[in-house]
């Protein structure tokens, strides 16, 4: 045997059950899904016929399809942005000197170690828009009308992306906070000898220097928000009507809810590729940008 396969043998029996693993629970099962994608399979019957192209055509023609995949990209491209604006002066905040700031970091960290599902049930009572949710029965005790938050559709995909924000600020805040204490002390040391005054210096100093905190953050917000689920279900459960509704809700409604599985394989593949294009055009755009602050 060759002596370096002898050498790479425990390497490679370290990594082969998780390669195993990997393979049985989303290789595998992905290959199946594109095949099953050309077919009119239902999940119930072995039997099934292959229909081409026409799955992907439906994909783009059914109506409430297309509301939902318009739903997931106006939800992944909105809260990364609110969640950036917010996460990075907390993070600056929280690296200051306080005696409090142990505390108030476990804080703003808390919302991101609860269920997104429990969460989401949570802000559906506070929110409810009849008389017995939390918001309105202060409303009401103080004489005023109730408000149909979760009623209403544009408000309920803005109280959607504010509980989400909610939610995912603290975490995101905790990645820049990281990055934060890395920068060294010798730059904000020749800016306070050149006058530069606090938003001078954040600036030009502490957010070109997150620049790759905010590739991995802006990242993980755009997958995270176009593959959500639980939070979204939980608090509107896609409603009113379609208006909340995302592309990974509609999948399971085709597939499980209507046994419509060789539509619903070729709606995820569509999905992937989406969520494909989003991830490697916001890193290529970020990466550039870390580059030219190299």
């Amino acid at each position: 045997m060759n002596h370096k396969l002898k050498k790479d043998i425990p390497y490679i029996l370290f990594v082969l059950p998780a390669a195993v693993i990997y393979s049985v629970i989303t290789i595998i099962p992905t290959i199946y899904t594109f095949f099953y994608s050309f077919t009119n399979y239902t999940g119930l019957s072995k039997q099934f016929d292959f229909v081409g192209l026409s799955n992907y055509l439906k994909v783009f023609t059914t109506s409430n399809v297309k509301v939902s995949f318009i739903n997931s990209i106006v939800y992944a491209l909105t809260v990364p942005v609110l969640v950036t604006i917010l996460a990075i002066p907390l993070a600056v905040i929280l690296n200051g000197k306080m005696k409090t700031r142990n505390i108030q970091r476990a804080i703003f960290f808390f919302p991101s170690v609860i269920s997104s599902l429990f969460l989401g049930y949570i802000w559906n009572f506070i929110l409810s828009p009849s008389q017995n949710g939390l918001i309105n029965r202060i409303i009401i005790s103080l004489g005023g009308e109730k408000l149909l938050l979760l009623s209403d559709p544009r408000m309920a995909m803005v109280s959607l992306i504010l509980v989400t924000v909610w939610c995912s600020t603290g975490w995101h805040a905790c990645i820049y906070l990281a990055n934060l204490q890395t920068i060294s002390p010798e730059y904000y040391e020749a800016a306070a000898v050149d006058g530069a005054n606090k938003w001078d210096v954040f600036k030009n100093i502490t957010v070109p220097m997150l620049a790759p905190a905010m590739t991995t953050s802006v990242m993980l917000l755009i997958t995270g928000s176009l593959k959500a689920f639980d939070l979204p279900f939980a608090l509107t459960k896609g409603g009113p009507g379609y208006a909340t509704t995302m592309i990974t809700q509609t999948i399971i409604t085709e597939g499980v809810n209507s046994n419509r599985v060789g539509f619903a394989s070729a709606m995820s593949f569509v999905f992937l590729i989406l969520i494909s294009l989003f991830t490697v055009l916001q890193t290529k755009l970020m990466s550039k940008r870390e580059e030219k602050l190299a």
